[in-house]
């Protein structure tokens, strides 16, 4: 990591997660862990954390403020969070206009290609913790995507999904989420482990 670092974390509410009622803007989730590991474990990095989370954003929602939230603010890393609501609203409101993958993709590629810092894109996480859900299976080609794009623009993918899918298929019975999707402490432990353990290399 270079001595000065601005990393941006953008996603919806699984990355807000209180942050708007943080002085310091960071929240009480995924995000503030990353946080405070990253200042405890590397205290003559200078180091700055943007959460810039908005709860029910979707690809098209990102599309809509990356100028302003992420470009404009020149970041040195930016971690994308987003798909869960992509398939959620899917499920839940049927009826508006959908998100579906292909769309996904080119949005977040188009996206990608214009940033300029080092990309760290998370696997879009889960939909229920039972893996065989509806949403869980609707969330595999956004997933994909991710991947994909991962290789595609050469960035650190982390593997949050696989992860949580990892936990469940342990069988163990401590939950991961308030209700299927947004996390309680231990979600958020496991999601900022994924990404600490993926962007260890940015961490030197």
């Amino acid at each position: 990591m270079k001595d000065k670092a601005r990393i941006l974390f953008i996603g919806d509410s699984i990355t807000e997660w209180g942050r708007n009622e943080d002085p310091e803007g960071i929240g009480i989730g995924y995000v503030r862990i990353i946080h405070d590991y990253l200042l405890t474990a590397f205290p003559s990095k200078e180091l700055e954390i943007i959460n810039k989370g908005i709860g029910g954003n979707r690809a098209t929602d990102l599309q809509d403020r990356w100028e302003k939230d992420v470009l404009d603010l020149h970041p040195d890393y930016v971690s994308v969070s987003i798909g869960i609501n992509d398939v959620w609203r899917q499920l839940d409101n049927p009826d508006m206009v959908q998100v579906y993958p292909e769309q996904f993709e080119e949005i977040l590629a188009g996206l990608l290609e214009k940033t300029n810092a080092q990309l760290i894109l998370m696997e879009p996480t889960i939909i229920e913790e039972d893996i065989h859900s509806e949403g869980n299976q609707k969330l595999i080609p956004y997933v994909e995507i991710v991947r994909k794009l991962a290789k595609n623009f050469d960035a650190i993918l982390v593997p949050t999904h696989q992860d949580f899918i990892d936990y469940l298929k342990t069988g163990a019975t401590y939950k991961l989420t308030t209700d299927g999707v947004h996390m309680n402490s231990a979600g958020n432990m496991l999601m900022a482990k994924s990404w600490l353990e993926a962007s260890k290399s940015l961490l030197n």
